[in-house]
């Protein structure tokens, strides 16, 4: 199992800053966010990520990010995209970059719901991926599918039947731990079985519902995000999970929380979810049916 980290999660730091503390802590990887964003007077998750590469112009970029990530010692873990499955000259734009730089795979986004009738938009997005898998088979790379919370796939079903049929060399799904809390959540283990061979990416991060009375007396409810050892999802109990399906591919961290500064946060998370993946491997090891 090799670790990385997901750049929006790091938007204080310019590239080759990003790329320097992550090999300093001992991260296997990193997967670059690569969009074009807003400007902002101060750095954010969402605009004015100074670790984002912007997608206009990204072909020149190439060379520059190829660079910064070789000469730190990183690997790729893959290319964090937002070109979306029905944009075809930036999927085409996205999935060129990724065998060129040879992170090996990149996220394609799905529509959001709620833009007119789901089956619909599903059918729609059936087809477009279609398509993408046949683009990433030409390139020699993996278009992944995420589960994220208010779109077509928030769930391992949703994701599932979009992907189903299609070559899982080509097209592989992204499980997030956190997405999942907010919506689309099914039993980790049964969801990673069910998935087989389109398993092909975990993100984690975790968050926490927090009660919000209202003015009549109806209690709402927000999420937050949260440090892994605090939110709601038990981080340690999804490693076990991966570890009984001997998962042992990338698992890319994007903490959004902001309890702690940024460099901290990042080698507490390093050092939690190896010690994670470590008691999980030791626990499959000593299950009762092994005894």
């Amino acid at each position: 199992m090799k670790f990385s980290v997901f750049t929006a999660s790091t938007p204080d730091w310019e590239p080759e800053e990003a790329a320097r503390v992550l090999a300093k802590q001992g991260w296997d990887g990193v997967e670059w966010r690569i969009t074009d964003q807003k400007p902002a007077a101060e750095p954010g998750f969402w605009q004015g990520n100074r670790a984002t590469w912007p997608l206009t112009g990204l072909e020149a970029s190439l060379p520059h990010i190829a660079a910064v990530t070789r000469e730190a010692g990183l690997e790729f873990s893959g290319i964090g995209g937002y070109a979306r499955c029905d944009n075809q000259v930036d999927v085409e734009r996205m999935l060129a970059a990724t065998a060129e730089l040879g992170a090996r795979q990149v996220r394609v986004t799905v529509p959001k719901r709620g833009d007119g009738d789901y089956r619909d938009a599903f059918a729609q997005a059936r087809t477009d991926f279609e398509w993408v898998a046949s683009r990433a088979e030409a390139h020699g790379v993996k278009a992944l599918v995420e589960l994220h919370h208010e779109t077509l796939t928030a769930s391992a079903s949703a994701a599932l039947r979009l992907v189903d049929g299609l070559d899982p060399a080509h097209v592989g799904i992204i499980h997030d731990l956190g997405n999942l809390l907010i919506e689309g959540y099914e039993e980790h283990l049964s969801a990673f079985q069910m998935l087989g061979d389109y398993l092909a990416h975990i993100h984690v991060k975790n968050l926490a519902w927090h009660a919000e009375p209202e003015a009549d007396g109806v209690t709402g409810w927000a999420h937050k995000w949260a440090p892994l050892a605090t939110g709601q999802a038990d981080v340690r109990a999804y490693f076990r999970d991966l570890a009984t399906i001997g998962y042992d591919g990338w698992v890319t961290l994007e903490d959004f929380s902001t309890e702690v500064p940024l460099e901290q946060r990042t080698q507490e998370n390093l050092n939690f979810v190896r010690d994670a993946a470590y008691r999980a491997a030791h626990t499959v090891e000593k299950s009762p049916g092994d005894e």
